[in-house]
């Protein structure tokens, strides 16, 4: 396990996957998804052998409280981990108390406890990830974080009737490094 002060990161264990399963199907998350689709303990199973057991370039964490509960807060990790170019696909949300991206800042310690193991542990360069630019709770936290925008993809996302742009964002070790000094 990895341990903050409020936060700590284990491996997603099948027991969570009910938990998972409900977070993610709740429609105010799934629009932040690239999953659009209403998912069944049978695709989070799926999900779990092919991604989480058995695929080398994703590294996922059930992000807990770092007391005697252990109480599950939400799910992160690194995906499509590229190792020659040593940069990973960010994956983060909270779904305890239907925060999202929490005002108690779970997210952002359980962020800085990933980007530490990606950085150090794994050797990556950089974390990057897509958000939609009605996103603002994700953008605002990942911009306090360090991350820059890269590029924007003009009209990516069917949301709602209307078309929304993606913002590609990236955070360098460097960038992580300095951030923590700050």
């Amino acid at each position: 396990m990895i341990c903050g002060e409020k936060t700590a990161l284990r491996a997603v264990e099948k027991e969570d996957l009910p938990y998972l399963m409900e977070w993610r199907n709740r429609p105010e998350y799934r629009q932040y998804f690239r999953e659009y689709r209403e998912l069944n303990l049978q695709n989070q199973e799926q999900w779990f052998n092919n991604c989480v057991v058995n695929d080398r370039n994703t590294v996922m964490f059930t992000i807990v409280k770092n007391d005697e509960t252990h109480e599950r807060l939400g799910c992160c990790g690194l995906c499509y981990i590229n190792w020659v170019q040593r940069f990973a696909d960010l994956s983060l949300y909270i779904g305890w108390n239907n925060a999202y991206i929490d005002k108690e800042g779970y997210a952002q310690e359980a962020c800085g406890l990933l980007f530490d193991y990606g950085f150090q542990e794994l050797g990556l360069h950089k974390i990057w990830t897509e958000i939609y630019e009605f996103d603002t709770p994700k953008q605002e936290l990942y911009l306090q974080l360090g991350f820059q925008q890269d590029g924007l993809l003009r009209e990516n996302y069917f949301h709602k009737g209307k078309w929304w742009n993606s913002r590609i964002m990236s955070l360098l070790e460097q960038d992580h490094q300095s951030k923590k000094g700050d």
